[in-house]
């Protein structure tokens, strides 16, 4: 500790400037000499201030989910100045230099002194705060989780900070965890120093960056390291008990890589790169730099990669590091060039992985998604602020798409180098961008911007023309024709198409077979379920209707499909079909034997489903410590130390067969006023619907004595 006071009060006062102060600063004087630094931007705040670096040795309380923290600022002030201001919510704070006072109002950290212009500073000052949000502390079974998440302007809910993302800032982050623990944050990790019950784990970045990529999370977590064909770390987090899925969950990710460092010709630009699956997450992943958080719900076994694998996120997130974390917008309004390249690059790594097919029809799907919204009057221009994720992320990757076939492929790799270069470690507009696309093109590209970038309507007529210079895709459109015939017009047609080795063509067959009766389908049906294809048998999974189920034979067979989706949704038709079967009890016990020992993806989704329908299906393992048992996994699923996904699905069983208690209650209020508004939202639907019920609105009411004041206000709110 006697150290870090030192460095960062004394840098400036301690002994010559140029011993003490390490070699990568003296590359800031240069500013006093007039030469640029590229990497940095111009101050932000009023003009008047360039921070430079934070640095900060930071120890959360994962009992209390607060955090105190002990802060390095350096900064130079372009002009004379009195205050330099940080962004920083409800924090109270203490000075630790002798050449400056800090303050704290509601929404900033206030460093007051007498500051002269072109002279870099550093201030030290303690902090402690008790995060609202953007800083969570989850259970994670057994054990406690951290992690952040400061999407747009809210990491300076933790960490004092600058929410604009134009200032690009320096970030060397220490975290003081339990030794039991793992702590991560951006950057290499440069020293690890373990204590009697803490550890402290000291990462350093070498470039800036905007406030809103700084990360950290702590949890029981081992790792992997590979490495791209370039030589960078690549380190894959992982529970302990995950180790079974870090092959399928981590699978194309050197290739992901290496795929975006030569496409692009610009090399990964951070020292390492990490992944770190946590609970209960906001979204799907968060591209922090070089050091993506994401969901554990992708964290699968090999079985599940068909259905539901992590390589469009993964690929997503780390196409960020380039397009949003290494040139950045400069306000909301440019967002798509931040969605809309890593969309479109994530998609392009896919192609490289599974093939032109696969490209063409995402292509497709989005295109019918962006058509049908802008048909409804509901488009929306790509270059606006308040834009919808379809809008940044879907349309601005057809924008990409269309731009790359109207100049050229060479042309657009080259102007996107140029961007990538031009802006490294800076912030840019869309304009900057496509001046960039004007210095390698002498095509006019004044349509291209009204139509693409500032026109809220879709143009569905270019992505048509643009999705038909696929053959597979128009083969796809005059399979999509068909639809309008009857089923004797076109049976021969469906049946050799269902044999085909192309997936989609097939799916596509199979799904049309739907609206005709079962007494002409089923032939072309159980052709459908002679092929091992996955995804062509659970086309038929999801198309057969449960009462037309008794006339496919071969449709119980799905229950072994190598499908998780496959396998719910064979359960539940079939079990719902074996009503109307005059043995239909015994059909029920037989399906729920066969699938007693599935579980499912991590939501659960095959186990939640058995378990509800073993507790209603009569005489099955009726004895009551089995029936306990089994009611008792279920319900537990519902507890707050289970991943939401799992608890949602055990909320909605238990929700239709009507086996609600107290526990059970208690841990859907507590949903209620879950950090996932997703969740969140779920929850509190159901908990509306129950309370429409008076014998469960009196309980809830007996239960609120146990709950605690957030749980409380919320029933209070709805006027319980």
């Amino acid at each position: 500790m006697l150290f870090f006071i030192c460095k960062v009060v004394n840098w400036l006062y301690c002994l010559p400037i140029c011993i003490f102060i390490p070699m990568k600063y003296i590359l800031y004087f240069f500013l006093l000499l007039g030469i640029q630094l590229k990497a940095q931007q111009p101050a932000t705040q009023t003009t008047l201030v360039d921070i430079i670096r934070i640095e900060a040795v930071l120890t959360p309380d994962l009992d209390q989910a607060t955090i105190k923290g002990q802060v390095a600022v350096s900064f130079i002030p372009t002009e004379t100045v009195q205050t330099v201001s940080l962004d920083a919510i409800a924090m109270q704070v203490s000075a630790v230099s002798a050449n400056a006072k800090v303050t704290a109002t509601a929404s900033q950290i206030l460093i007051h002194g007498a500051f002269t212009a072109n002279q870099l500073y550093t201030v030290a000052f303690e902090y402690t705060a008790q995060p609202k949000q953007t800083m969570y502390v989850v259970d994670h079974f057994q054990s406690k989780q951290l992690w952040t998440q400061g999407q747009g302007k809210y990491t300076s809910h933790w960490l004092p900070s600058i929410d604009d993302m134009n200032e690009k800032i320096e970030f060397d982050i220490s975290i003081q965890a339990p030794s039991t623990y793992k702590a991560i944050s951006n950057g290499q990790l440069v020293a690890s120093k373990v204590g009697d019950s803490l550890t402290l784990s000291s990462f350093d970045m070498k470039y800036p960056m905007s406030s809103y990529l700084v990360a950290m999370a702590i949890g029981d977590y081992q790792k992997e390291t590979v490495y791209s064909a370039s030589g960078v770390a690549i380190h894959h987090y992982y529970y302990p008990s995950d180790t079974l899925k870090i092959a399928p969950t981590y699978r194309h990710t050197t290739e992901i890589f290496d795929f975006f460092e030569n496409t692009l010709e610009v090399p990964y630009p951070w020292q390492n790169y990490k992944q770190v699956p946590v609970k209960d997450f906001l979204y799907a992943g968060m591209e922090n730099t070089g050091c993506t958080i994401f969901s554990d719900s992708f964290m699968i076994d090999e079985m599940a990669f068909d259905d539901r694998n992590y390589v469009n996120v993964n690929a997503h997130e780390l196409a960020h590091q380039w397009f949003g974390n290494l040139v950045t917008e400069t306000k909301s309004e440019h967002h798509w060039l931040h969605e809309g390249f890593a969309t479109y690059y994530a998609l392009l790594a896919e192609r490289h992985i599974f093939g032109d097919d696969y490209f063409y029809f995402k292509l497709y799907q989005t295109a019918e998604q962006l058509k049908n919204l802008s048909d409804q009057g509901k488009g929306q221009a790509l270059v606006a602020a308040g834009g919808s994720s379809l809008t940044y992320y879907q349309k601005g990757a057809w924008a990409i798409h269309i731009l790359k076939e109207l100049i050229g492929e060479a042309a657009f790799a080259k102007a996107v180098k140029g961007y990538l270069t031009t802006y490294a470690f800076q912030t840019a507009t869309t304009q900057d961008f496509m001046s960039e696309v004007a210095k390698v093109t002498d095509i006019d590209l004044t349509s291209f911007e009204k139509n693409w970038l500032y026109q809220s309507a879709f143009q569905a007529d270019d992505a048509l023309d643009s999705l038909k210079k696929s053959a597979f895709m128009q083969s796809y459109f005059l399979v999509q024709a068909l639809r309008a015939k009857p089923l004797s017009q076109k049976r021969a047609q469906l049946l050799e198409l269902i044999k085909t080795s192309n997936t989609y063509l097939a799916q596509e067959a199979v799904y049309q077979l739907s609206e005709a009766p079962i007494s002409e389908t089923a032939v072309l049906y159980n052709a459908a379920l002679e092929r091992s294809d996955l995804l062509i048998r659970q086309a038929v999974a999801e198309s057969v209707s449960i009462e037309n189920i008794p006339k496919i034979p071969r449709f119980k067979n799905l229950l072994d499909d190598a499908s998780y989706v496959t396998q719910e949704i064979a359960l539940y038709k079939l079990w719902i079909a074996s009503n109307a079967h005059p043995d239909g009890v015994q059909q029920q016990r037989a399906i729920l034997d066969q699938t007693k020992a599935i579980f499912g993806f991590n939501d659960a989704n095959v186990r939640s489903l058995w378990l509800a329908l073993s507790l209603i299906t009569p005489g099955y393992e009726d004895q009551e410590a089995a029936m306990t048992a089994r009611y008792e996994e279920l319900k537990g699923y519902t507890a707050p130390d289970q991943p939401f996904q799992r608890r949602l699905q055990a909320f909605q069983y238990l929700a239709q067969i009507q086996l609600w208690e107290a526990e059970s209650l208690v841990h859907l209020i507590q949903a209620s006023v879950h950090i996932n508004w997703r969740f969140r939202e779920s929850a509190r639907q159901l908990l509306q619907q129950l309370l429409k019920d008076d014998r469960w609105k009196k309980e809830v009411i007996t239960l609120k004595p146990k709950l605690e004041e957030k749980q409380i206000a919320y029933l209070e709110r709805i006027g319980l």
